[in-house]
């Protein structure tokens, strides 16, 4: 938990930095690449952990994965939380980062999981149905689960809708057994 409030400390001032020097959308860019990264290779994510390496020999790894990437205010922050020794919660900054960016943004993530891949129609009017009650911009996240054998389940933050034939199933189960 005290990782994840300093994480969002730390993304919190490169936010408002990114904002003061409007290049928001280029650090969310770098952000989201970071994230990408550290989730594909675990072996960075340990030697940014390891106390046995040198913050300097740090500095220069970071450099040369990402020095032609990233925005120069991105890796000036990633040398910054190197040198405050605060390198093996990098993952965790970029997350929290994209998190606030989006609330920034007024972007909201909506999961929906389907047992096939719906077509367009259909989407538009699951997602008429939640512009209804949000009025930002709608990130559509889809995935396909054949387990679910029909419907759809819709998750937005903590809610969500289940409207799967798997679950109807299930519930009319429960119901005949009782």
């Amino acid at each position: 938990m005290k990782g994840n409030k300093v994480a969002s400390r730390y993304a919190k001032a490169l936010l408002d930095l990114a904002v003061e020097q409007n290049v928001l959308d280029n650090v969310n860019a770098d952000m989201i690449n970071l994230a990408e990264v550290f989730e594909a290779s675990k072996d960075l994510t340990s030697v940014l952990k390891s106390p046995v390496i040198s913050p300097a020999k740090k500095v220069e790894i970071l450099e040369s994965v990402f020095s032609k990437n990233l925005n120069p205010m991105s890796l000036g922050f990633m040398k910054l939380i190197v040198k405050k020794s605060r390198a093996g919660i990098m993952p965790e900054i970029a997350d929290s980062f994209i998190d606030l960016y989006k609330k920034h943004n007024n972007i909201l993530d909506v999961y929906l999981t389907s047992a096939v891949l719906l077509d367009q129609p259909v989407k538009e009017k699951i997602l008429s149905k939640i512009k209804v009650r949000f009025n930002g911009k709608i990130n559509l996240i889809e995935k396909v689960d054949p387990a679910l054998l029909g419907g759809f389940i819709v998750r937005i933050d903590d809610n969500q809708l289940d409207a799967s034939i798997a679950s109807q199933l299930s519930n009319l189960k429960n119901i005949l057994l009782n």
